[in-house]
C-alpha cells in the first residue's frame, strides 16, 4: 500500500513538472526570457527523477523491469523523451529539440495516465510470455528507439513550414514600403526616403533569410542526428526480438502485425537515412520521409497494442 501511495505522488508530480516545462518552453518560443529557460532545465531534471522513481518502485515491487503492459511501456518512453532533454540541450543550443520533447514527454505521461484504465496502472507479474532475460534488452532498446525517432521526426515536421515561410518576409517588406510612401508629402523626400527604404528593407529582408537557413540547417542537422540514433537502436531492438522469438516460438520472424509495422517502419527510415547520406532529397523530401516515419512509429507502439492482435497484444484495452 505504501508503495501504491508512493508511485501516485511520484506520478503526478513528474506530470505537473512536465506541463509546467512545456508551458515554459511555449513563452520561450516567442519571448527569449532566461528565467523560463532555467526553469525548465530544473523541472525537466525533477521530472526525470520523479518517473525513475517510479521504475524503481515498480522494480522493488515486481522484480522485473517495469515494461509488461501498454501503461509501464509509456511511462518508459515519457522517461525516454525526459532522459533525451538534458542531452538534446548540450548539443542543440538553440533548444529547438527541447520544444519538441518536453510537449512529447507531457503528452505521453497524460495518455498513460489518463486514458488507460486503473486495472492496467496496476503492477502484475509479467506474462510466461515475457518472462525472460531478454525483456531488459529488447524492450527498453525499442521503447528509446521510439523516443528518439520520434523527436527528429518531430523535428522534420517542422521543415516544410519553414520552406513555405519565405513568402511571408517578401509580404511584411512590401507592405513596410508602402506604409511608408504614404508618409511622404513632398517630391525631394520621397527620393532620400524611397532610398532608405528599399535599403532598410534589403536589410530586413537578408537577415530574416540568414535566420531563417540557419534554422532550418539547425532542425535538419538534429533531425538527421537524431533519427540515425533511433535507427541504431531500433537495429538492436530488432535483433534481439527476433533472438527472444526463436527461443520462445520456434521463428525468428513470424510476420506478426507489431513485426510488419516495425519492418516497414524501419524501411522508411532507412530510406530517408540512405537519401541523406547521397544527397538525393534535400529539403521537403527528406522531410516527408522523416515525417512519414513519426506516424508510422505511433501506429507500431500504440495501433498493435490497442487493436489487440498478433503475438504483441500484452496490456491491450479490450
Amino acid at each position: 500500500m505504501t508503495y501504491i501511495h508512493v508511485e501516485y505522488i511520484l506520478v503526478h508530480i513528474s506530470f505537473l513538472m512536465l506541463l509546467l516545462v512545456t508551458l515554459s518552453k511555449t513563452i520561450n518560443l516567442f519571448y527569449e526570457v532566461d528565467k523560463p529557460d532555467h526553469f525548465s532545465r530544473n523541472g525537466m531534471a525533477v521530472a526525470f527523477s520523479c518517473i525513475t522513481g517510479f521504475t524503481i518502485i515498480r522494480y522493488l515491487q515486481t522484480r522485473h523491469l517495469p515494461l509488461g503492459n501498454l501503461y509501464e511501456s509509456l511511462m518508459f518512453l515519457s522517461w525516454g523523451f525526459s532522459l533525451l532533454y538534458p542531452i538534446s540541450n548540450v548539443v542543440d543550443q538553440n533548444g529547438l529539440s527541447g520544444a519538441v520533447l518536453a510537449p512529447s514527454a507531457t503528452l505521453t505521461h497524460a495518455f498513460a495516465t489518463s486514458s488507460l484504465p486503473q486495472k492496467m496502472q496496476q503492477s502484475t507479474l509479467l506474462v510466461p510470455a515475457l518472462q525472460s532475460h531478454w525483456l531488459m534488452m529488447h524492450v527498453s532498446t525499442t521503447s528509446i528507439s521510439y523516443a528518439t525517432s520520434l523527436c527528429g521526426s518531430s523535428l522534420a515536421i517542422v521543415l516544410p513550414s519553414l520552406f513555405y515561410g519565405g513568402v511571408d518576409s517578401c509580404n511584411f517588406v512590401t507592405k513596410l514600403k508602402d506604409n511608408l510612401k504614404k508618409c511622404i508629402s513632398t517630391s525631394d523626400a520621397h527620393s532620400n526616403i524611397q532610398k532608405q527604404t528599399d535599403a532598410q528593407s534589403s536589410s530586413y529582408l537578408l537577415v530574416a533569410n540568414s535566420r531563417k537557413c540557419q534554422l532550418i540547417n539547425c532542425l535538419d542537422k538534429w533531425a538527421y542526428q537524431t533519427i540515425s540514433l533511433g535507427f541504431s537502436l531500433s537495429t538492436i531492438g530488432i535483433l534481439s526480438g527476433a533472438v527472444w522469438a526463436n527461443e520462445a516460438r520456434g521463428s525468428y520472424w513470424s510476420w506478426d502485425p507489431k513485426e510488419t509495422w516495425a519492418l516497414v517502419t524501419r524501411l522508411i527510415y532507412a530510406t530517408y537515412l540512405h537519401t541523406k547520406m547521397n544527397g538525393k532529397w534535400m529539403g521537403e523530401g527528406s522531410a516527408a520521409a522523416a515525417s512519414m516515419g513519426f506516424f508510422l512509429v505511433r501506429i507500431c507502439f500504440l495501433g498493435v497494442n490497442l487493436l489487440g492482435v498478433g503475438l504483441h497484444n500484452y496490456g491491450w484495452l479490450i
